[in-house]
């Protein structure tokens, strides 16, 4: 791929002198990420129910860094911890900032929803209902259903000396009501709590069997409407729904655990019982009641956000789900058509040349295939895989297993460490370990974040390796919206690499060799420093020098460090980063050769790519499951595997990458303040969005068949 630009002359030596580096922080980082995802939201271009999904993505995602990002700070707080980050934020001030964007953000989420998308729906005839709004016919509907369905499962609380603050589960629903007693009209009132089981659906529709606009009211407004029915004799004076989100991170001595998942089993029941680290609440509620709860959950009250009902947004996810086809992006169904369409000839395709999907617009099926087909050819005699996130139903467990029981050696290596995954994990494994399949958990200290899966087969007199490499997890449902890419292959440079990865991961090894693969945490971060440096000194020379990475986030220092060094040679960088972004692009004299840009909309960008511009010969090209942070690169199991192949190299080069740096629709380009901005079109410069061009080239190659 030619440089964008004529190659800049090395700079006088002076200009080069060292600078002090800048560095974005990383938690205001994601923040400004999360703001993205909002702005998706409030996108009238964007069909209705996916405004609705992005904002229920947004309550996800902040619920998540709540549980481990702000835990994380506030535990360095309580340890003493004062030592700032290479941004120069200490816990303290990035606890204070933090509350002051989170408070912003949250208010422009609940704005969102009740000025833009609540009003949208009712056009559309979806309405929702709070109490007060309530016609007398739909109250009675809402009051026979609390008395059919949610009374018989609430079980109240009350707050008092005989009944202590009871242990309220990590992001559950609750509502604190005041009673007041009818005979002592000047005493105190009384404080209970109702604790809403997780089972109940948190909005419902009114009369579901009448005609006409359709009518949701949320379960939490249903409750406070009729509490009054579980206190007889007493007078309600106020309820609130409000939510407590814990600290959710493991802590595991994985030296001390003798049996991983049972210590993970373990912490999972423990989780409920962590500490408090975020309080929402409904506005309006009494202050005493307010004070009450903010003193049994320890909390500050910059960790506490007052909010219009409803709590938690999370929930209209089921509401994007709803059945009106005309307000959601079209319906896309990804390209079957490649090599690999006949199962049956899988390994055949296989031997003579590689294969290169792009999901979604390539369908996820082959990569099933291969697995299935090998679980029954009577050739294969062993299948190795890794599986970091799945799906509840995945075929590919169930291939598995059925590999093992029809003789096949076959190994798993399950992550039972996959954040908010561990429990689905920890089922698989036990499935896996049923039928025979030989289930590891890798590294000790380490998480396998690799996606890999190595067929054994026997051909003539010799063994064959086959090989998928990924970018993304073995899920079925997610490869329909993250963009991934998948690499199958016989190259035996790459096949044999791949053993060694396993070998690594089940057996004992200090310092494993690898020829062609990147893995970490052995050689991916000291490559990538090397593979960077190299294009800095191919710059330095004159010669044509150049870098492309895609990933989600980039935060590691050193890394950062090579690339202000490159940039300050003459290389031109392009960055394509979802998410986190520690680097500071455009400043002069440090990182005015590069640019920063992040790609939000109707998928996620998942793929990491590494383009090496290589002193015009074939460029460097690899991809896998590594984003440029420390934790990818010294304390999980990553590969990034090269693209050799010229036809898939070029593929890349000239129509991937490309397509990403021409996205002028869904795509911001990051300022060395820190702000994004979406990308400037030139005068008649059409819209262009990444993801429907590759739509419509997945609809021109399922139009033209395998």
């Amino acid at each position: 791929m030619a440089s964008r630009s004529k190659r800049a002359k090395r700079p006088p030596s002076a200009a080069i002198a060292p600078l002090k580096a800048a560095y974005f922080n990383r938690e205001l980082s994601w923040l400004a990420f999360n703001r993205r995802v909002l702005e998706q939201a409030m996108e009238p271009r964007n069909p209705l129910l996916e405004r609705v999904r992005f904002l229920s993505i947004v309550s996800s995602n902040l619920d998540e860094f709540f549980e481990i990002r702000v835990a994380g700070l506030m535990q360095q707080m309580d340890s003493g911890v004062t030592e700032p980050g290479p941004d120069g934020l200490g816990p303290r001030e990035q606890l204070r900032r933090i509350h002051s964007v989170v408070a912003s953000l949250v208010e422009d989420q609940y704005h969102c929803w009740h000025e833009e998308l609540r009003p949208a729906l009712a056009t559309e005839g979806i309405h929702f209902r709070t109490a007060a709004e309530l016609t007398g016919p739909e109250a009675n509907w809402v009051r026979a259903y609390f008395r059919e369905q949610v009374y018989p499962v609430l079980t109240p609380l009350a707050l008092d000396q005989a009944h202590p603050f009871p242990q309220l589960g990590n992001k559950t629903l609750n509502i604190v009501v005041s009673l007041r007693n009818p005979d002592a009209p000047g005493s105190d009132p009384l404080v209970a709590i109702l604790p809403v089981p997780r089972i109940l659906p948190r909005f419902v529709e009114i009369a579901p069997a009448g005609t006409g606009p359709r009518r949701h009211i949320f379960l939490s407004e249903a409750i406070k409407l009729c509490a009054a029915e579980l206190f007889p004799g007493y007078a309600l004076a106020s309820a609130h729904a409000f939510r407590v989100t814990r600290n959710s991170d493991l802590y595991i001595d994985e030296e001390e655990a003798a049996n991983l998942l049972v210590k993970i089993e373990e912490e999972l029941r423990n989780l409920r019982r962590g500490a408090a680290v975020r309080l929402e609440v409904e506005t309006g509620i009494d202050e005493a009641v307010f004070s009450m709860l903010c003193n049994h959950l320890e909390l500050a009250h910059e960790y506490v956000f007052r909010l219009p009902p409803p709590i938690n947004l999370l929930r209209l996810q089921s509401i994007a789900e709803l059945d009106r086809p005309e307000l959601k992006f079209p319906p896309f169904d990804p390209a079957q058509g490649s090599a690999l369409a006949d199962p049956a000839r899988i390994f055949e395709v296989l031997r003579s040349q590689e294969v290169l999907l792009h999901h979604p617009y390539d369908s996820f099926t082959p990569v099933v295939d291969f697995v299935e087909q090998a679980a029954r050819d009577p050739q294969v005699f062993a299948i190795k895989q890794t599986l970091y996130r799945t799906s509840g139903d995945s075929p590919i467990v169930r291939a598995l297993i059925e590999a093992s029981r029809n003789g096949k050696q076959v190994t798993a290596l399950v992550e039972l460490k996959a954040r908010f995954d561990e429990a689905n994990n920890i089922q698989w494994a036990k499935q896996l370990e049923e039928a025979g399949v030989h289930v590891v958990y890798g590294l000790v200290g380490h998480k396998t974040h690799c996606k890999i899966c190595l067929v054994v087969r026997q051909e003539g007199s010799r063994m064959r390796h086959y090989a998928h490499f990924g970018t993304g997890n073995y899920n079925q449902r997610t490869a329909r919206l993250y963009t991934d890419l998948s690499l199958f292959t016989s190259r035996t440079a790459l096949t044999s690499d791949a053993a060694r990865v396993f070998n690594a991961l089940t057996g004992f090894g200090r310092s494993p060799s690898f020829r062609n693969l990147l893995v970490a945490p052995y050689n991916l971060h000291r490559r990538i420093i090397e593979l960077i440096g190299r294009e800095a000194a191919n710059a330095a020379a004159g010669r044509p020098a150049r870098i492309v990475a895609k990933m989600n986030a980039l935060v590691d220092k050193a890394v950062i460090d090579a690339l202000y060094a490159a940039s300050r040679a003459g290389v031109k960088i392009d960055l394509i980063v979802r998410g986190i972004c520690c680097l500071v692009p455009g400043m002069p004299g440090l990182s005015e050769n590069i640019r920063v840009r992040s790609i939000v909309g109707r998928f996620l960008e998942h793929a990491r790519i590494a383009y090496f511009e290589n002193a015009g010969g074939e460029p460097l090209i690899y991809a896998g499951s590594a984003d440029w942070m420390p934790r990818n690169f010294f304390r999980r199991v990553e590969v990034l595997f090269p693209i050799v192949d010229p036809v898939l190299r070029r593929r890349i080069a000239r129509d991937l990458i490309p397509a990403e740096l021409r996205d002028n629709l869904n795509a911001q380009e990051l300022g060395n303040n820190g702000a994004y901005r979406p990308v400037a079109r030139r005068p008649n410069e059409r819209a262009f969005s990444v993801h429907a061009h590759f739509i419509s080239a997945a609809h021109g190659r399922r139009s033209a068949g395998p």
